[in-house]
């Protein structure tokens, strides 16, 4: 049986996409996405709790992101998650996991339209 590597999320940008281009004009896009959700504890009190993602786009999404999202923006997005390693400048070996876009759709009102 295959496995399943499959993420939805929905939530606003934490910050201005970060976008570079690499060599063969190949266009990466970082974000930081936050989702959110509430609960109400046994007092009847209202938390709210966030959640950062790491959110890595490549070529055409990238462009999406880098010309019609910015801070607080909302977007939709499917994926996957990577785990991906890389020694430190100490020499220590770290670790991180990403999400990586397949599709994404704009919420924000002005901009609502699918990518992907």
């Amino acid at each position: 049986m295959k496995g399943l590597n499959k993420v939805t999320l929905i939530g606003n940008l934490g910050k201005d996409p970060e976008v570079q281009m690499l060599e063969k004009n190949i266009k990466v896009a970082k974000i930081t996405m936050a989702t959110s959700e509430s609960f109400k504890d046994d007092q009847g009190k209202k938390h709210m709790v966030t959640d950062w993602h790491n959110v890595v786009l490549w070529r055409s999404l990238a462009d999406v992101v880098e010309k019609y999202c910015h801070k607080g923006s909302m977007i939709y997005l499917e994926g996957k998650l990577k785990t991906r390693s890389y020694k430190s400048k100490e020499g220590d070996m770290r670790y991180v996991t990403e999400v990586i876009a397949e599709e994404i759709i704009l919420l924000d009102k002005k901009n609502a339209s699918s990518h992907g």
